[in-house]
């Protein structure tokens, strides 16, 4: 497993449920909320693998109901509206602090509260730092990939969920703000030390872009922040004519709907991207125009790819514009709307199920690849697309 510190994820049926994260390179479990065009609310997608479509909707007003009347006598309307969220079993629902949603919502913005770290848990229960962000307090501490994490704040981390490392990291128990103080204990080789950092507002780097030793421009995708898609875009324009294009999706668990779109637009010239429905309302998703249709394209993904990232692949899939190569995406289709509940908290709540081009629902299913591949889904790739050719 492998996380960062990115964002924390929304309640669960309850106080005391693990804090998740979203913006891994490998999933752990997560969420990931986006505007959706038209309809003012929020598509939201948790990890956790469902085993079969998602369940009922939620009716807002019930939860909003238990929440008024758990203000009225003097209870929580948190609390309450979670009870509410938990008897109407809809997996897909969540209920926010208004401080959790505020932060939520910044992250999808590109921004957390943080020292700049991913980790991952080893087999033997160790937490191995696996990468540092450039320009953290992390790095400049001297932090560096490889290191061991023995400790947060005094406490011992071996043995200890990803998620719960990073939630020690960030401080969420006491709202920690950037410039709070944390003490790790570090280990590399036989040097063991304790460092202090100083959490700050860091900036996530959701697509990066490299090109393989063969001309291959691989584009990167770890989630749907804003200004994703004119990344994208951006690394589309700049590959030199002719030469074929990775989009990794692979941990992708999704993010800003609008942001899934605007990437397919950089890949196709308009048209429908999805359809999705709203309390039965039926409505739909579409690309701009002037995107690059001709530039041979292969699509990553695996089972850590949701939500977004399942609905862009769908649609580059089903338009006939790109080959899916790696192992079935994760199947969150359903879309969830947030209700402001009276003390200020949120309940996000299912309203309604995406559908691709052609039809075809991926919630509970998810996308089976054209290709299946597994460690070695980036060369099968490579391999796709030397047979692909340039199709102008």
């Amino acid at each position: 497993m492998s996380g960062r510190d990115p964002l924390r994820s929304p309640r669960r049926f309850g106080r005391g449920a693990a804090l998740t994260l979203v913006f891994a390179g490998v999933l752990v479990a997560g969420a990931a909320t986006g505007s959706l065009p038209g309809d003012g609310g929020r598509a939201a997608a948790d990890g956790a693998r469902p085993a079969g479509p998602a369940g009922p909707v939620s009716p807002p007003e019930a939860v909003t109901r238990a929440a008024e009347e758990a203000m009225a006598d003097g209870k929580s309307p948190l609390e309450a509206a979670e009870r509410a969220v938990s008897r109407s079993g809809d997996r897909w629902a969540a209920v926010y602090s208004e401080k959790e949603y505020e932060e939520f919502a910044e992250s999808l913005e590109g921004q957390y509260t943080g020292v700049g770290l991913e980790a991952r848990r080893e087999r033997d229960g160790r937490i191995e730092v696996t990468k540092v962000q450039a320009g953290s307090p992390a790095a400049a501490a001297g932090i560096r990939a490889g290191d061991r994490l023995r400790a947060v704040d005094g406490r011992a981390v071996d043995g200890r969920p990803v998620t719960e490392v990073v939630s020690l990291l960030r401080g969420d128990a006491t709202d920690a703000p950037a410039g709070t103080t944390v003490r790790l204990g570090l280990e590399r080789g036989a040097r063991v030390w304790t460092q202090t950092l100083r959490r700050a507002r860091l900036s996530t780097d959701s697509v990066t872009v490299r090109t393989l030793p063969g001309g291959v421009t691989v584009i990167r995708v770890t989630a749907f922040t804003k200004g994703s898609g004119d990344a994208v875009r951006t690394a589309v324009d700049a590959t030199p004519a002719g030469t074929g294009i990775v989009l990794d999706l692979r941990g992708n668990s999704g993010g800003l709907v609008t942001e899934a779109v605007s990437t397919a637009s950089a890949f196709l010239d308009g048209g429908l991207v999805a359809t999705y429905d709203v309390d039965g309302e039926q409505r739909a998703l579409h690309a701009d125009s002037g995107g690059d249709t001709t530039r041979p394209l292969v699509t990553l993904v695996d089972g850590g790819t949701m939500s977004a990232a399942e609905l862009l692949t769908g649609a580059l899939r089903d338009r006939g514009r790109a080959v899916v190569v790696g192992s079935r995406t994760f199947g969150k289709g359903s879309v969830q709307m947030p209700s402001r509940l009276p003390d200020g908290s949120v309940a996000e709540l299912t309203v309604g199920h995406y559908r691709t081009p052609s039809g075809r629902t991926v919630d509970g299913t998810g996308v089976t690849p054209d290709l299946d591949a597994g460690d070695g889904a980036l060369e099968r790739a490579e391999t796709v697309l030397s047979g692909l050719g340039d199709a102008s």
